[in-house]
């Protein structure tokens, strides 16, 4: 193996194309745009800045926040201390740090877009705007929107949601994460340096009544709609079946990011899997142990083993947790009437923030703690109820 061609320049294909030429292969990424704005959060999270450190330890403008506050029209909110807090970039800038780190590592940078890629004997040709360029082996960083048919993941249109957002000139220290009934999704605001995120992802709605049911909020919360700045994006958001069928590596090529469907069903959440499946294609590629026939499978091996299984099981939760009703209410409103009242229904509620709570373990973390939940409950509604006789 002589070249990697590394086709786009987001948080995956940095992180892939950092890690081999890191290790002395040559090593080209093309992207179109480079660095370049999208309207979700760009939070990282707990278990992606433990394990890759370079995300916190560095120059570029970032926001590291500790409060969040989660609401329901029908329960109301409850204001959440993340024990582990969230790092919030501009994706500009969070993508212009991986850009900078991956060329340190040797990589050439071309800003171009790829037209076409044809399979030829046991190399790639790879079409650009400007003509054509060989390589033995491609990395697929393209995003949700791949026009390269024949690689990377494969969906319908039941599996993406869509983000919609605004750049909003405003400051805030906080997290606002608001839910609503019967919708498949939820509204964001993430403060970053200089300006908010606000924005909205979900499945099953039109993206204009998504559109006016985020404007609506805004007006309703004194966020500005005039002079913000929109912005819409597409995320993979497999259905289960999906995730079975999942394309994610083949001969001669290996999807990494969005273009291999790596994104969190019930959150919306890509940027660790991004970083994650970057850093195993990386892996994969330079490992000397098996034949280069035998990569794209270990590459398969190895994120089926970390998340696949997890995300997989993630796709069959979500419609239940955003639309399925508890006791004439939604999960969303119950898990927060829950966690104003339950030490320890916030500290799994922590735990999903930060990333180290995954979804297999889930359904068995809340029945271990079910009884001391419901007795914290009951406690707490019994001791209230105390006051207010007292207080009488």
């Amino acid at each position: 193996m002589k070249r990697v061609a590394v086709l786009g320049g987001g948080p995956a294909g940095s992180m892939a194309a950092a890690g081999i030429a890191a290790a002395g292969l040559d090593t080209i990424l093309l992207d179109e745009k480079l660095a370049w704005e999208k309207p979700c959060g760009g939070g990282i999270t707990y278990k992606a800045y433990t394990r890759y450190p370079f995300l916190l330890d560095n120059d570029r403008p970032k926001k590291v926040v500790s409060d969040a506050v989660l609401a329901e029209p029908r329960s109301g909110s409850v204001q959440m201390r993340l024990t582990q807090p969230l790092v919030i970039f501009s994706r500009y800038d969070l993508n212009s740090l991986l850009l900078k780190r991956a060329e340190d590592s040797g990589v050439q940078i071309e800003q171009e877009r790829v037209t076409g890629l044809e399979r030829q004997g046991s190399r790639w040709s790879i079409k650009t705007r400007k003509g054509a360029l060989d390589a033995d082996f491609v990395v697929v960083a393209t995003g949700a929107r791949n026009a390269l048919r024949n690689v990377g993941t494969e969906w319908s249109a039941a599996d993406t949601m869509y983000a919609l957002g605004y750049w909003v000139a405003d400051e805030r220290s906080r997290i606002d994460i608001q839910f609503f009934p019967n919708f498949e999704g939820y509204i964001w605001v993430f403060p970053r340096c200089g300006h908010l995120s606000v924005g909205i992802c979900g499945k099953g709605e039109p993206a204009a009544k998504m559109r006016a049911r985020l404007e609506q909020y805004m007006r309703e919360n004194g966020i500005p709609v005039k002079d913000a700045k929109f912005y819409g994006h597409m995320i993979p958001a497999l259905e289960r079946p999906s995730w079975r069928s999942n394309r994610v590596s083949g001969e001669g090529w290996m999807a990494v990011g969005d273009a291999a469907g790596l994104v969190d069903p019930v959150t919306g959440e890509g940027l660790y899997y991004a970083f994650r499946s970057g850093d195993l294609a990386a892996q994969s590629v330079l490992n000397e142990q098996h034949d280069p026939i035998q990569r794209p499978a270990l590459y398969r091996s190895l994120i089926h083993g970390e998340f696949m299984e997890d995300l997989t099981l993630g796709a069959g939760l979500a419609k239940r947790f955003f639309i399925q009703r508890i006791l004439f209410s939604s999960v969303p409103a119950r898990m927060i009437e829950l966690m104003r009242r339950s030490p320890r229904m916030m500290e799994i509620v922590q735990d999903l923030f930060s990333g180290t709570q995954g979804y297999l373990d889930l359904k068995a973390r809340l029945l271990a703690n079910l009884n001391g939940t419901l007795l914290e409950v009951c406690m707490g509604s019994m001791l209230g109820h105390r006051v207010v006789k007292e207080g009488r």
